[in-house]
């Protein structure tokens, strides 16, 4: 099983999958799905590393097939975070110590025990636009409103010695681990020799699969599931059904790499893909370069997949010499995956044995949007004008926008459809390099025929790394670009992310006064209600070039096809096929963004120093000295009175229950724990404002992450959430019972609490859907939620859940909390919830409103031993809690 592997003069261990293969499962070795082997590889070794990996677990990975949902004591080899998850994890993690110190236990003992990366992303906002000086004063803004989250992360640096932080003004978090973190195969020194064996990494943002694109496998996951993994403690994740994707033919023009993304998020959404992993493969692979693949391999999430994996090959070899600048470092890359059966070579060994193969012809992809409101929901240009104006009047019942007729938009006034807000941004697109040259290259054709956005149009161009504009730069497109108003505003996540800033004053003043339904238009991978701008109610994804088209237009409902863009100096009609980059055009800039000496630029240590980050002054020590008075750092409650029985605490809740809110399918995270401004009409606005902070203070609901007073109110407190109890009201709202008055959330959430009430939560497909927002699990929690009774969950929302010790429960195939007939002012009792967490059984649903009762079964969604072990903790925090308060093992032989 462990073999000496002899690179360059260098003897390094490795595990040899084909020796360790069992007798009757050696010639299965080729047919195993590269991820399944990259698995194999991680429970083999770590069982020679002395973990608790039994031989039946590695058995049953052998035929993974007939063990789908089986455990896996996975252990990563790094964790990657975002601020917005990171900074929660790493508060957890100080007020774990204190905690542990407060019991009479060793809180040294808590620490990160695998590399951690932070990656400071998620804090940058688009207040300033269209000039060149945005970026310098965007990220003041950010150091000024973070100051006391970003000295807490610099202290954090100090304190736990496995954790890299990269500082504000660097990238998004995804493209730095594609361009520089990942190390594709890693290395370690032990006590036996050196060893080497994939990268492996989970993060806390649910798009950490773009780097499946590199060969490595990784994929996101909550908070929760972070801070038990970089403690140390093994992550256990269920044997994954693997559906293999073949890929066909090419990309044709007009279409772009994002067109090819958006179909196959449309296709494998439709497919059923949720909670599988996906690996691509087919005769259209081995074409794609790993930006193109990234960009696939990024909305892994939008389709629902827990990774879309592409193995290892000739791509990926040609991109790290590019962006590591490592001759050496890539030959030996190559020459481990050749030896260790990772490496995609379709015509001498065949393909894996799939579940099951899903086919896509990429010469099918067109030019395209996906929207107004999710981004599977793909459409082609023509069918956009026709779309939009239906939903325009249709009740928002019927997924429509519910508004009164008014003028449509024009280049002199803003109407229904006007685009206000165009924004190239995100981690999708900006990491491909096609792409962000054709959004250059349709910016510089429009200057020269005379066509620009409108004035009121704010637009922004926020770049996945500085070699994104270095490389625009370099082709002579980052001035059309910023003449066109995509100025370079800063490097983060913005628009996708809710972090917009305000709109122009001719746009919002158009929208309040007239009642307007607009649109934005983004380069992202998320376009959920209420997620991108509050005045905004149509949301479209599509390329960078597009971006710019729509800019162009000013307008949604245009037809590309018949409509002019307007008209050049000689009053000749502007159509965008006039405009339209060519292939060759793309293609003949393309060395701009493939020069090794620029990565190693962009990446050199001294370029990734900040002297903003260096000049600020932070506290040391093991402990952090909480400051009783910040609204922004608040130590968490989760390590405060536990319940020393769990299941029986949880039964006895759920014996008294009221529903506090009702749902229809996909429910998104953003509905339950929004992300972007903090409306000061809100529960997390008023506590703001009592506390003596000025509107303009507020920050974001992302800053604001680390005071659970904050983010408790924001839950289920989404502007445009829909709450059946309270039908046509969007917002925070619900109908308490049983007096039956409207409240918000959580006024009606603190008055079953006070009354001795558990809250639960009724809802349909999907719930849960979209980012890995672990506050949207640990908010639950703190309102008093107990229970959620859904068709089904999305997966890294429910495991987060059954990490805050909420139950999710599952109605019978067909059933539904509308079909049962339930309105959700009945009182709930549960039965036999014991034994449907531990032994799957089904668990007995009594509703009552005082008239009739509806009786119906439900089944846990606790999938693992592990997480049947975690629901009987009361979830990660009552059990990490415990485990650093048990003396530690001695060593053998002791």
């Amino acid at each position: 099983m462990t073999h000496v592997f002899v690179h360059g003069g260098q003897s390094l261990h490795t595990i040899d999958l084909a020796a360790a293969a069992p007798e009757q499962d050696s010639a299965r070795l080729d047919a195993l799905p590269y991820v399944i082997r990259i698995l194999l590889e991680n429970l083999y070794r770590h069982q020679a590393w002395g973990a608790a990996v039994s031989d039946a677990e590695i058995a049953r990975l052998w035929r993974w097939r007939e063990h789908v949902g089986a455990d896996l004591p996975l252990h990563v080899a790094r964790v990657i975070l975002p601020d917005s998850s990171g900074l929660p994890v790493l508060q957890d993690l100080a007020a774990l110590r204190d905690a542990v110190a407060e019991a009479g236990g060793d809180a040294a003992r808590v620490d990160t025990r695998v590399p951690v990366d932070l990656i400071v992303d998620h804090s940058l906002q688009v207040d300033r636009w269209g000039d060149a000086q945005a970026v310098q004063f965007n990220l003041g803004r950010e150091f000024e409103r973070n100051d006391e989250r970003y000295r807490f992360l610099k202290w954090a640096q100090q304190a736990y010695k496995g954790l890299r932080v990269i500082p504000p003004g660097t990238g998004i978090i995804h493209q730095i681990n594609l361009e520089y973190l990942a190390s594709v195969v890693a290395r370690q020194q032990r006590a036996d020799g050196e060893w080497a064996y994939p990268d492996f990494v989970i993060g806390g943002d649910s798009h950490t699969p773009m780097v499946n694109a590199l060969g490595v496998l990784g994929w996101g996951v909550g908070g929760i599931d972070a801070e038990s993994a970089l403690l140390g403690q093994a992550y256990t994740f269920p044997i994954p059904e693997v559906v293999g994707v073949r890929l066909s033919g090419s990309v044709r023009a007009p279409a772009l790499s994002t067109d090819a993304a958006l179909l196959i998020t449309q296709r494998l959404r439709a497919a059923g893909v949720t909670g599988t992993m996906v690996e691509f493969f087919g005769p259209a692979v081995a074409a794609l370069s790993i930006p193109d693949r990234a960009t696939i391999a990024n909305m892994a999430p939008e389709y629902g997949a827990t990774c879309g994996f592409f193995p290892l090959d000739a791509q990926s070899i040609a991109y790290l010499r590019m962006t590591r600048g490592d001759e050496a470092q890539a030959g030996f890359i190559q020459a481990y995956a050749q030896a260790h059966h990772l490496w995609r070579d379709d015509a001498t060994r065949g393909t894996p044995d799939y579940a099951r193969v899903i086919e896509i012809d990429l010469s099918e992809a067109e030019p395209a949007v996906a929207g107004p409101r999710r981004p599977q929901d793909r459409m082609a240009l023509g069918q956009v004008p026709a779309d939009f104006r239906r939903r325009l009047t249709q009740p928002i019942a019927e997924g429509g926008f519910g508004a009164e007729p008014a003028p449509a938009s024009s280049p002199a006034a803003i109407g229904h459809g006007a685009v206000v807000l165009a924004a190239i941004t995100s981690c999708t697109n900006t990491s491909n390099p096609g792409v962000m040259l054709a959004a250059g290259l349709l910016a510089r054709n429009a200057l020269a025929r005379g066509i620009s956005p409108p004035a009121w149009m704010k637009r922004s161009l926020a770049p996945g790394s500085r070699a994104v504009t270095r490389y625009l730069d370099d082709a002579g497109l980052l001035a059309p670009l910023a003449e066109q108003g995509f100025h370079v505003i800063g490097y983060g996540c913005t628009t996708c992310g809710g972090k917009s800033g305000p709109l122009t004053p001719a746009a919002a003043d158009a929208i309040t006064d007239g009642k307007l339904v607009t649109a934005a238009v983004l380069s992202g991978n998320r376009n959920f209600e209420g997620r991108i701008h509050k005045l905004v109610r149509a949301n479209y994804i599509g390329s960078p070039a597009m971006v710019v088209a729509y800019a162009l237009a000013g307008r949604i409902d245009l037809d590309f096809e018949r409509e002019p863009l307007g008209l050049d100096a000689d009053g000749t009609p502007v159509m965008l096929r006039d405009i339209w980059p060519s292939p060759g055009d793309i293609a003949a800039l393309l060395p701009h963004a493939s020069q090794a000496s620029l990565y190693r630029e962009m990446y050199a240590p001294e370029a990734l120093d900040s002297a903003m980050w260096q000049a600020l002054d932070a506290p040391r020590g093991l402990h952090f000295p909480w400051d009783p008075d910040s609204h922004y750092l608040v130590a968490p409650p989760f390590f405060r009175n536990l319940p020393q029985d769990a299941l029986a605490d949880l039964s006895q809740r759920l014996r008294r229950a009221r529903v506090l809110a009702a749902f229809d399918d996909s429910l998104t995270t953003d509905h339950i724990s929004p992300s972007g401004e903090i409306p000061a009409d809100t529960p997390a606005g008023q506590y703001l404002s009592a506390a003596g902070i000025a509107a303009r203070d507020f920050n974001t609901y992302v800053a604001r992450r680390c005071n659970f007073h904050v983010m408790t109110r924001a839950t289920f407190a989404n502007i445009r959430i829909k709450n059946a109890l309270v039908p046509g009201v969007e917002g925070g709202w619900t109908t308490h019972f049983p007096d039956g008055t409207r409240q918000t959330v959580f006024d009606a959430a603190s008055a079953y609490a006070a009354d001795g009430s558990a809250s639960i939560i009724l809802a349909g497909k999907d719930y849960g859907m979209g980012s890995s927002r672990d506050w949207a699990a640990k908010g639950s929690a703190l309102l008093g939620v107990r229970a959620v009774i859904a068709e089904s969950f999305e997966r890294i929302h429910r495991a987060n859940l059954v990490g805050m010790g909420v139950l999710p429960l599952a109605f019978a195939p067909g059933q539904g909390w509308r079909a049962l007939g339930l309105s959700g002012a009945e009182r709930y009792t549960f039965e036999n919830v014991q034994a449907g967490i531990l032994d799957g059984e089904p668990i007995q649903v009594i509703a009552d409103d005082g008239t009739r009762q509806v009786r119906f079964e439900v089944t846990a969604q606790v999938l693992t031993q592990a997480e049947r072990q975690l629901m009987s903790e009361g979830g990660i925090p009552a059990a990490v809690l415990h485990h650093f308060l048990t003396p530690p093992a001695a060593p053998a032989g002791h």
